[in-house]
């Protein structure tokens, strides 16, 4: 199960790396279009669903590598039961929370389909396409944080990488 989850957090970590080549060439594209007077319908709202799905999609991996920042003003001085307790409220609030962004991210590009809303820029790309993208992203951090949980519940989580990145 380690090794599924582990190429699930490193393979969103890929996409969202490909999405940000995405951002630059419709960057690249749009620069080249404006030097030698050509027109590409679409470059800039392309641009901005990439960055958005590279964005959402690299948010697991993010905090699986200890990368996200944590305030640990108060759980870096506590020990013992108490810190385990403080660290499985924290974990158990962010997998509500996840879940919730979730939800509503699918539920958003849903309605976006069901209601044929399209992008008001010139492109008028159906917007469930790139919403779908935060939908993925948003489960996989759910996931994330889900593992998470579960390592710490069974005091299998490790701190260290934690408190050296972030205090």
């Amino acid at each position: 199960m380690r090794k599924l989850l582990d190429a699930l957090y490193t393979g969103s970590a890929w996409l969202a790396a490909l999405f940000m080549i995405g951002v630059l060439v419709m960057v690249l594209m749009s620069m080249l279009g404006r030097m030698f007077q050509f027109y590409i319908p679409g470059t800039d709202a392309y641009a901005g669903y990439a960055m958005a799905g590279a964005g959402f999609l690299a948010l697991a991996h993010t905090l699986k590598s200890g990368e996200h920042i944590r305030v640990t003003l108060i759980i870096g001085k506590l020990t013992g039961g108490m810190r385990r307790g403080l660290e499985l409220w924290s974990l158990s609030v962010a997998v509500l929370l996840s879940g919730l962004l979730a939800v509503y991210a699918w539920r958003l590009a849903w309605q976006s389909h069901a209601f044929h809303d399209i992008s008001t820029a010139s492109d008028a790309t159906p917007l469930w396409i790139p919403q779908i993208l935060m939908g993925l992203g948003t489960t996989v951090l759910l996931i994330a944080f889900l593992d998470e949980w579960v390592l710490e519940l069974r005091r299998q989580r490790s701190h260290d990488s934690v408190e050296t990145h972030h205090e």
